[in-house]
């Protein structure tokens, strides 16, 4: 089997050397035996988990637990148990293909609720009342609102007051983010609906506008998902690679 210095690992990978070390601090990769001199000698093992890590770490999908799993499943490939390694892996494609289908059913139940033309039983509740009514906290209420995903009327008095229109557009923030659609996303496809009621929605959702300064993986849900499990199929032929050769 061949062996490599620290050096010779950055250039293959195409890494600083201050990252293969980090890497090896994480657990990403087995511990390298060390020579007399204290110097690191890597193997071709070393050479293919770094590759694994790579490939694994190449995709940032953070929602309920993702990220985590997939650093198990490096780590747990770097300890030589491929067969576990393989079994989270299906595990966490599995996971990412239910994510997809969440994504998927909240953009029929907002297109629902768009274009229900049932009769409003002229609401009008208050903050901790509509929280009550919609199952969510009046933290989620504040932080919607102070994010301009809607605006509440509000009584002489200074009370909120949130009508069957504010109810509707909640129910379809409240869909939307429980399917782990951002908030940019989400004020994104608000804000296109009001100048047009005919939009595709699944499309605005998808595609954050080009002046946009920061995007996250959310503002692009569907397309983050779809690599993550595109790279999730790449992770599992790796290690089994992996389990064949080594």
């Amino acid at each position: 089997m061949n062996t490599y210095k620290t050096s010779e690992v950055a250039k293959i990978i195409g890494i600083h050397p201050n990252t293969v070390r980090l890497y090896e601090e994480l657990g990403l990769i087995s511990k390298p035996e060390r020579q007399i001199n204290g110097y690191r000698v890597f193997t071709d093992f070393h050479i293919e988990q770094f590759k694994l890590a790579r490939i694994a770490l190449s995709i940032e999908v953070l929602q309920n637990g993702l990220r985590k799993k997939v650093v198990n499943i490096v780590k747990c490939s770097a300890t030589g148990n491929f067969d576990r390694a393989i079994y989270l892996t299906y595990n966490y494609l599995q996971q990412i293909q239910d994510e997809q289908n969440n994504a998927e059913e909240a953009i029929v139940s907002v297109t629902q609720l768009l274009y229900n033309n049932q009769e409003f039983n002229l609401l009008t509740l208050k903050r901790k009342e509509a929280a009550e009514y919609l199952h969510v906290s009046m933290d989620a209420l504040r932080n919607w609102e102070m994010n301009g995903l809607l605006t509440v009327k509000r009584r002489e008095n200074g009370y909120r007051i949130y009508t069957d229109e504010d109810i509707k557009r909640l129910k379809i923030i409240r869909s939307l983010r429980c399917a782990n659609y951002s908030l940019e996303a989400i004020l994104r496809m608000l804000n296109a609906l009001s100048h047009n009621p005919k939009i595709n929605i699944k499309k605005v959702l998808d595609t954050p506008k080009e002046s946009d300064n920061i995007i996250s993986v959310c503002d692009k849900l569907i397309t983050s998902l779809k690599d993550a499990e595109y790279n999730a199929q790449i992770m599992l032929l790796h290690i089994n690679r992996m389990k064949d050769k080594f």
